[in-house]
């Protein structure tokens, strides 16, 4: 019990001692881990919007003027059989019609009841693994070499930019997050090592009392946890807050679970553990 007595007073002094310190560091840490939020929040959002856009994307498969009206329910069952294909619609001449004509407003084939120049095609709805760049150039591929078929269409351009973005996206929050580590570690390790060096006198006593390593360390390794743990769950109380003054109509925010959040913030009272014992390290030689 007196040794518990003994972290518990020497916690206590190190923050009352050395309050600006302290205070700096934790605001410090809840600026840093509110920019991650924030980015993980907006990271969260863009994904789901990512996936509802490609979740909208299409292929058309145009069929050639001189294949029969009787060979397409063989190139629909060969269509319909391609991996990654989960609908397949059929677009005649007839609805190509109507879809054009509600598109530009007015009926630009008037006079070609019997001769409709639009092609027939399909329109193919795809599983979310197989709306990739690589996977939707093998199934234009694979389905262009079916007898009957005259083109395949598909947005690639805006595929191959929407798969561009998501990559730069994400490479920027791996590089953020480094970013924020580093900068976290650094700053609570110099808050401890601050507090460690005004002590540093008492410390060599206890020492030379007998005292252990890590039950010297033990305070500097709670505070580093408090700080670390309190300045995420600040940021993120920060974020609540504020989520309940402002609303979006546009599009909905995606915010992590309780229980993710709960993992962050035990990851950050971790990291405040290791700058703890960074900050202290010298002392224990």
């Amino acid at each position: 019990m007196s040794r518990f007595g003994h972290i518990v007073k020497e916690l206590s002094r190190n923050l009352y001692r050395n309050p600006g310190t302290a205070l700096g560091s934790f605001l410090s840490l809840t600026l840093l881990f509110l920019l991650f939020d924030l980015y993980w929040i907006a990271a969260g959002t863009s994904g789901q919007f990512y996936t509802r856009l490609l979740s909208e994307l299409k292929m058309e498969v145009f069929i050639s003027e001189e294949t029969a009206d009787s060979t397409l329910p063989a190139i629909q069952a060969a269509i319909v059989a391609t991996e990654g294909v989960i609908a397949v619609e059929y677009i005649s001449r007839e609805k190509a019609r109507e879809e054009l004509n509600q598109l530009v407003g007015i009926d630009l084939l008037v006079g070609y009841d019997t001769l409709n120049p639009l092609p027939r095609s399909f329109v193919l709805d795809f599983s979310s693994g197989y709306l990739t760049t690589a996977e939707m150039a093998a199934i234009e591929s694979e389905i262009g070499k079916q007898p009957g078929v005259s083109q395949v269409f598909y947005s690639k351009r805006w595929l191959q930019k929407a798969e561009s973005t998501r990559k730069t996206i994400l490479n920027f929050g791996m590089a953020l997050g480094a970013l924020i580590l580093l900068t976290a570690l650094i700053s609570t390790v110099n808050s401890i090592r601050l507090s460690s060096r005004a002590r540093a006198v008492g410390f060599h006593q206890m020492r030379l009392l007998g005292a252990g390593r890590f039950f010297l360390a033990v305070p500097f390794l709670i505070e580093g946890m408090l700080i670390g743990g309190l300045s995420a769950a600040a940021g993120w109380l920060l974020i609540f807050y504020a989520r309940q003054k402002i609303t979006f109509t546009q599009f909905e925010l995606v915010i992590p679970t309780i229980e993710e959040i709960s993992i962050f913030c035990g990851a950050t009272a971790l990291l405040g553990i290791i700058s703890g014992y960074l900050g202290i390290r010298k002392l224990l030689r």
